[in-house]
């Protein structure tokens, strides 16, 4: 983390307007719900977890025993509504963010109808059960996968058509959609009740273990002295380190709660708009990981995938009305995934631990 170089202009959720909310949060035992849980525990939230068992062996939640920092936390499926239904009625949040989503490119061609399922009517199910209990504010993460790519190559605004081409993609469409509805239907000024999403891309951070995943596969392969083998290295993605739309996300819900005209889709992706290749984020990796590390990209490795090659979005309206933008680079945010990963690998948890605590309070630092 030496030679930091944050953007200091960047908006940063507050702790005055966090502290004591009662923060209803589903998917907290996945990686990007465990990042939440500890900025939230930061920000001085009350949490109330509900999601299925930690996914991964190992996993960020079950290694830094985040259950015992939620004031709630319950194991449930989003598809279960009745659950669903109860567990936020009985918490009585003033905020709930929906993160719990089937999240893998590669397991929505093998479990299609699970992936619709998760994704689309477990987002409906949540809409529903914030409306059954009248939650004021709510937040849904979507991803930037939601949108028909075209192979344009040019980064994606929030009005573009949705659309996808590949189970999960169209899922993600399919939850963007459902979110419209229930915003027009049903949540507006009129009944004190607000909804809005947010579309990220390519995230990276520590604490990600789920399968086909760049850097964390990076991590494994590094730590075991083995070359990384690359599937995709001319594929261009929006990196970004997992604090940067975890911090959006908590922007978007107060901002949302002083103005209603901003309950709508908002893209949360780097600024300028400008991906990498697979292959100059692996070569950071690598330099970050230290001298012992390389990678290849065989010609033939049985992947057969129809992932976009360019996948970049347009952030500006975060940015002009949100007042948001990334604080990390795209070789800050690598050189933060590899530094946690060699920490957890080679040193351990506790580690991995104090790493996450202080990437979040350098990130939450207004001064440089």
């Amino acid at each position: 983390m030496e030679g930091l170089a944050l953007i200091p202009t960047t908006a940063l959720p507050r702790p005055e307007f966090w502290n004591g909310k009662r923060v209803f949060l589903t998917g907290h035992t996945g990686f990007k719900g465990s990042w939440m849980v500890l900025v939230l525990e930061k920000l001085g939230a009350q949490i109330f977890g509900y999601s299925l068992e930690p996914e991964t062996t190992p996993s960020m939640f079950t290694a830094f025993r985040l259950d015992a920092v939620c004031g709630d936390h319950r194991i449930g499926d989003v598809r279960d509504f009745t659950a669903l239904r109860d567990a936020i009625a009985q918490a009585e949040p003033d905020i709930a963010i929906h993160m719990a989503a089937q999240p893998i490119v590669s397991t929505g061609y093998e479990s299609p109808l699970e992936t619709f399922d998760t994704n689309v009517m477990g987002t409906a199910n949540f809409l529903e059960a914030c409306r059954s209990a009248k939650v004021p504010l709510t937040i849904v993460v979507s991803s930037d996968k939601c949108y028909r790519n075209d192979e344009t190559g040019l980064p994606f605004k929030e009005d573009d058509a949705l659309g996808g081409k590949d189970p999960y993609s169209a899922s993600k469409a399919g939850t963007e959609i459902a979110v419209a509805a229930w915003a027009a239907s049903f949540m507006n000024e009129a009944n004190s009740m607000r909804l809005a999403s947010g579309r990220a891309g390519n995230v990276i951070g520590g604490g990600d273990w789920s399968r086909d995943r760049l850097l964390p596969d990076a991590a494994r392969a590094f730590s075991e002295g083995a070359d990384m083998h690359v599937r995709s290295p001319h594929s261009v993605r929006p990196w970004q380190h997992v604090i940067e739309p975890v911090c959006a996300y908590l922007l978007l819900a107060e901002r949302l709660a002083v103005d209603p005209a901003k309950a709508r889709g908002w893209n949360f992706g780097p600024i300028p708009s400008i991906g990498r290749p697979v292959r100059e984020v692996m070569d950071l990796a690598a330099a970050a990981w230290g001298a012992s590390a390389s990678w290849t990209s065989p010609e033939e490795n049985g992947f057969n995938l129809k992932e976009a090659i360019t996948l970049l979005l347009d952030s500006s309206d975060a940015h002009d009305d949100l007042g948001w933008m990334p604080r990390l680079s795209i070789d800050e945010a690598v050189d933060w995934t590899m530094q946690w990963y060699r920490d957890f690998y080679l040193t351990g948890p506790e580690a991995a631990k104090a790493m996450t605590t202080r990437q979040i309070e350098a990130y939450l630092s207004p001064s440089i």
